[in-house]
């Protein structure tokens, strides 16, 4: 019997973005009071497990099926920053114990690097919409500050990088709310805005070779 070729067609999996939208936001949202000096009257680690149950598990979650989708963008977003809540708080376990004064240039160096790769994501976000690009253009800001707060060891800029991380997290959490209303409603609810950049479609970049 001849082998058979078969094509199975899958159905997408529902949108992740919200849920990894909402855990990045309430995550940074935590990290972010501290950092601003909201928590006096707390410990200032109410974020550490939501780095490892939400902001981490929940963002790796949603890029496996941003995977599933054939959303590069998504995929790459979400298992990035879910991997940076994961080992921050590893690193705020293993590490910051014994590291002493030299904790704040750890953390410095770890948002320097996260800056690099947020910048490139930054310019391609302007291809989804205004929100996720709002998203990472507050993220970028926050990225920055809080490096140059760390490297400096200035409390004030630390604290000033907390309330663009604050502003950081309510643009995430608009978006993750506009993603859930728009998917349950079937139609757009919550505005999202259109993208910046809308680069040549691709079928009119592959007609001129298959004229060739």
């Amino acid at each position: 019997m001849a082998d058979e070729t078969r094509t199975i067609m899958m159905a997408p999996a529902a949108d992740p973005a919200p849920l990894g939208l909402a855990a990045f936001a309430l995550t940074t949202f935590l990290l972010s009071a501290a950092n601003a000096g909201w928590m006096g009257s707390a410990s200032g680690d109410a974020w550490l497990g939501y780095a490892f149950a939400y902001g981490g598990l929940g963002q790796v979650l949603a890029a496996m099926w941003e995977f599933r989708n054939r959303n590069v963008f998504g995929a790459t977003a979400f298992s990035t920053y879910g991997g940076f809540w994961i080992g921050l708080g590893l690193w705020a376990l293993l590490v910051a114990p014994a590291a002493g004064a030299k904790a704040g240039k750890d953390v410095a160096w770890i948002l320097l690097a996260f800056a690099i790769f947020n910048t490139y994501m930054l310019f391609w976000s302007t291809m989804v919409n205004a929100a996720i690009f709002g998203v990472f253009l507050t993220l970028e800001a926050t990225e920055i500050i809080l490096f140059i707060g760390n490297f400096a060891a200035n409390t004030s800029i630390v604290k000033f990088g907390g309330y663009i991380g604050i502003l950081t997290a309510l643009v995430a959490w608009y978006a993750s709310a506009a993603g859930v209303a728009n998917g349950v409603g079937g139609r757009v609810i919550v505005p999202v805005g259109q993208a910046l950049w809308k680069p040549a479609a691709a079928a009119a970049v592959a007609e001129p070779a298959a004229r060739a």
